[in-house]
């Protein structure tokens, strides 16, 4: 039986750890924090329970293929129920558009807006679902180590229908003229670290999911996948350490020997970084054993980092859902303050997650528990004034509009941003939703899921494929995974000849 050590368990390291135990392997995760999770930790405070990070719940089949693969099915874990509206968008003045569960409801409601996009988004999602065929049942599980994986029939026949040289804003425009309904199409594609012009229309695919798949939530909030996911690790013989920072990665002869950690050194036959890829490579390996120097990663594009607040009210709101998104200000203009000239923003597009609405037991009774996410640029400086000062500017907007008085019921409050990221995951500059999808960053453009010094080293997580996200993630655990089996297979074939 071969030895496993995986560094972090986010949802990546969880399903490396998991797919590793069920091909018989001895598998450790090692985890720097006091919980596991990583970014989709929670914690409770003052009879709030908070998610800490991802509250989207799309594409829920990744997760039920996840669970089939060991026998199991997400209802042995948690309650999963659909969200209709699955969510709103603020457009100011009033103006707001709820996104119904029923494609009927949701064409009939575009038609108020736009005559005729009712038959347009049929057409739309109808081009979205084949980029989502292709895009998550084949590319999105290729390692993509190298070019000649995506020479398949499928993948080639199809490759002019995916548009992946043309953005998601020009299709976008092809089909729908009103800006509400423009903004609505674009903003899945800020889930993929970039805004709509910058990325390929490929992903596209996240409408389908969106519009077609239904917005889910699990009874319980968003760590109830961590901790099916424990459930499942543990059920395999999976040992999982935490507050087990990993110091070192030990090598010799071209091959990972063991990590270090301040309890020991420990041995293994191969190791999974699921951890930040930027701090794994330049604190935890030689530079002679690294696949990347540090200015590789001074030329990325990263996804936005983000503020955010973890809120008690106490007061139940009643102009809000469980996931709002208020688009009242200029896309443009916050864009070019995280992308081209990095600075905090002065009119912030921002979102609001009230779980609460959906899920009485994240709150006390007659509370309400809320998430603010505000996008910002990597590597700014921060502090308490900043915190204070957006805190102010976005519940001041959210109250004009929604029409809730909202600060003066504040009874709790939390703030997390980038110095938060660093810390608690080794983050590079702070990035909360690691490297942007943007074209020059896609498939074997991201950096490898293989060490190419080392041959039993390989990497899970958001900053190699797929991608950011949570069904990405699960799929990174698995590609890693697979891998790494392949490579223990050939050693012990290799040992008996």
């Amino acid at each position: 039986m071969a030895s496993i050590s995986v560094i972090g368990s986010g949802v990546a390291g969880l399903s490396a750890a998991c797919f590793a135990a069920k091909a018989g392997h001895k598998v450790t995760v090692f985890e720097k924090n006091p919980s596991i999770g990583g970014r989709a930790r929670h914690y409770s405070d003052q009879g709030f329970v908070y998610d800490m990070g991802p509250s989207w719940y799309w594409m829920p089949e990744v997760f039920e293929n996840f669970f089939n693969c060991f026998g199991k099915k997400t209802s042995d874990y948690y309650n999963l129920v659909q969200l209709d509206p699955g969510f709103r968008l603020y457009f100011g003045k009033g103006e707001t558009l709820d996104i119904a569960a029923d494609k009927g409801k949701l064409k009939a409601d575009f038609e108020q807006i736009e005559p005729g996009s009712g038959a347009q988004l049929d057409k739309f999602l109808a081009d979205a679902e084949f980029k989502y065929r292709i895009g998550m049942l084949k590319l999105a599980h290729k390692p993509s180590v190298s070019w000649l994986e995506f020479a398949e029939p499928s993948i080639v026949l199809n490759a002019a229908k995916l548009n992946m040289f043309t953005p998601v804003s020009t299709v976008v425009r092809r089909y729908f003229k009103d800006p509400r309904l423009i903004a609505l199409m674009e903003f899945p594609a800020l889930f993929l670290g970039a805004m709509p012009w910058q990325i390929p229309s490929l992903y596209t695919l996240m409408n389908y999911a969106a519009l077609e798949g239904g917005t889910w939530y699990p009874m319980g909030g968003m760590y109830k996948i961590v901790e099916a996911m424990e459930a499942l690790a543990r059920s395999l013989e999976v040992n999982i350490l935490t507050d087990a920072a990993v110091t070192q990665i030990k090598v010799d002869n071209r091959r990972v020997t063991g990590i270090q950690t301040a309890a020991g050194e420990h041995s293994a036959d191969a190791v999974i970084g699921a951890c930040d890829y930027h701090h794994l490579e330049q604190c935890l390996l030689p530079p002679t054993d690294r696949n990347y120097r540090d200015s590789y990663w001074e030329k990325k594009t990263f996804a936005p980092s983000c503020l955010l607040f973890y809120i008690g009210l106490d007061k139940k709101l009643s102009n809000v859902l469980h996931h709002n998104l208020f688009f009242d200000t200029d896309l443009a203009k916050h864009a070019a303050e995280i992308y081209t000239a990095p600075a905090w923003p002065t009119a912030p597009l921002f979102y609001v997650c009230v779980p609460s609405v959906t899920d009485d037991s994240v709150a006390p009774a007659g509370c309400e528990n809320l998430f603010v996410l505000m996008p910002i640029a990597t590597g700014l400086n921060n502090g308490d004034d900043k915190h204070e000062f957006y805190f102010d500017l976005l519940l001041t907007r959210m109250e004009q509009m929604t029409g809730e008085s909202i600060r003066p019921h504040v009874i709790y409050k939390r703030a997390y941003c980038i110095d938060n990221f660093k810390a608690d995951y080794n983050a590079y500059k702070g990035n909360a939703y690691g490297l942007a999808n943007t074209l020059r960053q896609t498939a074997v453009l991201k950096p490898s899921v293989k060490n190419k010094k080392l041959k039993n080293l390989f990497y899970a997580g958001q900053l190699t494929v797929p991608g950011p996200g949570l069904p990405p993630g699960i799929i990174s655990g698995q590609i890693a995974s697979t891998l790494t089996d392949q490579y223990l297979k050939q050693v012990k074939h290799e040992t008996i000849i």
